[in-house]
């Protein structure tokens, strides 16, 4: 039984994280707290935090999982340099899943869109498009952030351009096309709803409750 404490539990992620994780017979909610609740407590009683929160946020509680020797999965985005620097250094001391999205299916995406990049030459120009609800506060979306990274790392410095739509209430969407005079290739992944990345930090929660220590990204808890 893996007991685990949610951050940010009055939030839509935090809400679909609860849900989940109430119905699976393999887990407990020992603890759960938003912006006006106390995270001390909470995180003292579980052995994993899950965190979808602010990057401000998630450091400070990130601190507190340290000095409680507790595991971590953060799908927080828009982590500064900075800010991934200090999770990396407390990955020393603790174990931690961290991923700009935890949904299984788009990290088969960055797989996929990993190897089409190193696959297909020079020819093809490669553009991203994601869309969310208006909601969201960091643009472009981590997940198109850290496509265009998989890209770059497989061809080179290159220029990515992404565009940012923001509509409605769009779960997330994202497309990305490689183009050449010849034929156009795309990969499209439309998020149905939240579940699915409640779904996929359940499962990280669950991976990194064995482990002492260590930066982990979905990749290894997929093994991908």
């Amino acid at each position: 039984m893996v007991k685990i404490c949610v951050s940010g539990s009055k939030g839509k992620m935090g809400s679909s994280i609860l849900e989940l994780v109430r119905a699976d017979a393999e887990c407990e909610i020992t603890g759960e707290f938003d912006i006006d609740g106390d995270a001390v407590t909470g995180i003292e009683q579980c052995e994993c935090l899950i965190e979808f929160t602010s990057p401000e946020a998630t450091i400070a509680h990130l601190e507190l999982c340290v000095k409680g020797k507790k595991a971590m999965v953060i799908g927080t985005t828009a982590l500064s340099d900075a800010e991934r620097e200090k999770v990396s250094e407390a990955s020393k001391k603790i174990p931690i899943v961290l991923s700009p999205n935890m949904s299984i299916a788009v990290n088969l995406l960055f797989k996929v869109v990993g190897d089409a990049a190193r696959t297909l030459g020079p020819e093809y120009s490669i553009e991203i498009v994601e869309a969310h609800h208006t909601q969201k506060k960091d643009s472009p979306s981590g997940t198109a952030k850290e496509i265009a990274r998989i890209i770059k790392d497989a061809k080179g410095d290159i220029k990515v351009p992404i565009e940012s739509i923001r509509e409605d209430e769009i779960v997330g969407e994202h497309t990305i096309t490689f183009d050449s005079l010849l034929d156009t290739i795309e990969f499209t992944h439309s998020a149905k709803s939240r579940d699915i990345f409640a779904a996929g930090a359940l499962k990280a929660a669950k991976f990194i409750a064995t482990k002492k220590s260590g930066l982990f990204t979905m990749n290894d808890v997929l093994g991908l």
